[in-house]
């Protein structure tokens, strides 16, 4: 195969794994970005994630991480649901609903790996979900996914930001994509409607500062004030994409995995209120959820109820 027919093919494999796009950059390092980052993580922007700190030179540069580098293959997968949580009870992010994506999306990696080395031949590469230092949303952004919205979202012009993203780093050329166009325009909406203030300015995110790093990162306890502006939620946050308007063309997913699970479906406040540990395992086995723990959730329940 030459370099455009195995591109094509590596994208008709990508939309026969489910994935919805797909785009082709070339791997190279990340000067600019890797400015940019240092200067973000310099003033502290990750909080306590300190893991973000770790690996800076193999984060901006993939050929460090993956040495024979020459294309990066960046996959969307749609996670939007077909069935939302009544807005009336403590809410969890949508991309939690149901298994944890990491898993789902890695054994389609390895079956699409399988299925590019049988045809193009003796290739070497790597899969990578959201699970080493690599940059998903800049190699999302360069090979044309969509671009980089205000609210820091990979945004895509016919399917909105509730999507996954994940790569393949492989040791042969493609045709390489290129970014897209920037959308957002004059729109504000997400940065207007962050409860906490992340989005401090456009295309700029306080990790520090979101509801996601507070229920999910952060181990310490949470201050009441910064918690009497959560709104109910008590895994993650959806509220910049949720009134992002390019999201009213998303889609529910044909990935059965992530569906809504039954008990999230008619849970009530007080439902949450009573969890049990058993019913924690039970009922969150498997997925983001139990990354928390159940003292983890049980203090983000008990800040929206005092």
């Amino acid at each position: 195969m030459d370099t455009q027919k195995t591109s094509d093919f590596i994208k008709r494999l990508a939309k026969d794994h489910g994935f919805f796009y797909c785009g082709i950059s070339k791997a190279e390092p990340l000067n600019e970005q890797a400015l940019y980052l240092e200067k973000w993580l310099t003033s502290q922007k990750n909080g306590e994630m300190n893991w973000m700190e770790n690996h800076f030179d193999l984060r901006v540069d993939p050929t460090k991480l993956f040495p024979g580098a020459k294309s990066i293959v960046s996959f969307a997968l749609n996670y939007y649901p077909e069935e939302r949580q009544n807005q009336d009870t403590f809410q969890i992010s949508k991309y939690a609903y149901g298994r944890d994506y990491h898993k789902v999306i890695k054994k389609k990696l390895k079956h699409l790996m399988n299925d590019i080395k049988s045809e193009v031949g003796d290739i070497s590469g790597r899969a990578f979900v959201d699970s080493a230092p690599i940059m998903d949303k800049v190699w999302a952004k360069k090979s044309g996914l969509g671009w980089m919205g205000k609210n820091t979202n990979i945004i895509n012009k016919k399917s909105g930001s509730f999507f996954f993203l994940a790569e393949i780093v492989l040791d042969i050329e493609l045709v390489y994509d290129g970014p897209v166009k920037d959308y957002c325009g004059t729109c504000t909406r997400c940065l207007d409607a962050c409860p906490t203030g992340a989005l401090n300015a456009p295309y700029e995110i306080d990790g520090s500062k979101c509801i996601s790093y507070y229920t999910i990162e952060l181990k310490d306890a949470i201050e009441k004030e910064t918690a009497a502006s959560f709104e109910d939620w008590i895994f993650g946050c959806d509220v910049c994409q949720d009134v992002c308007p390019w999201n009213r063309l998303s889609k529910p997913t044909e990935e059965t995995s992530f569906k809504l699970k039954d008990e999230l479906k008619v849970w009530s406040k007080k439902d949450w209120e009573e969890l049990t540990e058993d019913v924690f395992d039970q009922v969150f086995a498997g997925t983001p959820v139990k990354r928390t723990g159940y003292a983890g959730l049980r203090r983000n329940i008990e800040t929206q109820t005092k």
